[in-house]
């Protein structure tokens, strides 16, 4: 008997995808959820019915393997229609599945990833803060342990998906005071818990993630919520520093290709039905060129990226890679979108058309998920630039 390949596989993925989402979020609908500033996570149960929250968990614990590849897929085919369902996919299958399989103690493997496969456990990253951006080692919020309950108090900004998800995956400061790097946790805190406060914060785009304020004011959780059981305790940087970030890399570089490529779709396809003096638009040279540069733009971005997500996949290094891939793939896609929305002119500027929606969304990729310029300073560390 003759199995698909692995490119068949994938392609045959992306497929799969692709009626999904003709058939479940229909660009109305999507457009309804960016005015809302929600989505049905009833969307995420269909897509776990299909195996997709398990593509990032192994077998033994219900999922399929790790397929990184197949992984910035799912995630590029949701967010050419829609960041909300992408990043809720991303809350799952990244945040909660592959930090699990990397971080978590057995026991907890066993408990939580079968859940995770569902699509029933749904993660929040609470690394940010008022004070703390790219300096994670600096976080301010505390944890205290006392005997099996841990006492959380402080603020983590840009924390979204907390109106819908199931645990807030906070890197904490477990030893006010104790030698940096050694001096930080990883706790799982529900959202919905006594002394948890969420405050919305009205961003441009990435609408349907809800994007909050947390704020905690003695919240106890049990000790059982640390990652990685009571050997995770101040093991955090360890947790965080591994190959979980040049994953999450890569998660928003497909994100970013996703959008692009529904902006040049539709530009594309406008630029052939918009008739002016007499003939579409897409006869004339400058409209012409603009997409031509477009498409070629979009395959280099789409090459670093399935590049980038092959190292991972064969467990070679790869941090020099993905730094590279966020970096050029989402300040190309913010180059890629703005250009697309010249092809369409004023309608590209109006809610009626995705245009409008893909501007606001891309313009935050080259922020998210670590800066272009820390992407930038991480290149030039990786190879060993000289500093002086």
């Amino acid at each position: 008997m003759d199995y698909p390949t692995e490119a068949e596989h994938h392609a045959l993925l992306r497929e799969t995808v692709r009626r999904f989402v003709e058939a479940e979020m229909p660009r109305e609908l999507v457009r309804q959820w960016d005015r809302e500033n929600e989505f049905d996570r009833g969307v995420l149960y269909k897509l776990a019915d299909l195996g997709l929250f398990g593509i990032t968990i192994p077998g033994q614990y219900g999922g399929s393997g790790r397929d990184i590849t197949a992984t910035m897929i799912v995630i590029e085919e949701l967010c050419r229609r829609s960041t909300a369902v992408g990043s809720g996919y991303i809350y799952g299958a990244c945040y909660a599945g592959m930090n699990l399989v990397e971080t978590a103690s057995e026991a907890q493997r066993q408990e939580w990833l079968p859940q995770v496969a569902r699509g029933e456990m749904l993660f929040s990253y609470g690394l940010t803060e008022p004070d703390v951006g790219s300096d994670l080692a600096s976080v301010s919020t505390t944890a205290v342990r006392d005997g099996d309950v841990v006492r959380i108090n402080g603020a983590k900004r840009f924390c979204s998906g907390t109106t819908y998800t199931d645990y807030i995956y906070a890197l904490v400061n477990s030893n006010p005071g104790g030698e940096r790097y050694h001096n930080l946790s990883f706790v799982l805190i529900p959202p919905r818990h006594p002394g948890v406060t969420i405050e919305p914060q009205h961003a441009m785009g990435l609408k349907g993630s809800m994007t909050t304020d947390v704020t905690f004011s003695d919240v106890e959780v049990p000790a059982r919520n640390i990652v990685g059981g009571d050997e995770g305790w101040n093991q955090g940087w360890a947790k965080l520093a591994g190959p979980g970030l040049d994953v999450e890399k890569i998660e928003v570089a497909a994100m970013a290709l996703g959008i692009a490529t529904g902006a040049v779709e539709d530009a594309w396809a406008y630029a052939q039905e918009r008739v002016q003096f007499g003939k579409p638009i897409s006869s004339h040279q400058s409209i012409r060129h603009m997409l031509s540069e477009a498409r070629t733009r979009l395959l280099a971005a789409r090459l670093m990226t399935y590049h980038a997500a092959k190292l991972l996949d064969e467990g070679k290094p790869a941090s020099v890679e993905t730094s590279m891939a966020k970096l050029f793939v989402c300040d190309t896609a913010k180059d890629i979108v703005l250009s697309m929305q010249q092809v369409m002119g004023a309608y590209g500027y109006v809610e009626d058309f995705d245009m409008e929606r893909y501007v606001r969304d891309v313009l935050v990729m080259p922020i998210i998920g670590g800066s272009s310029a820390i992407q930038r300073n991480n290149i030039s560390n990786r190879l060993k630039l000289a500093r002086e």
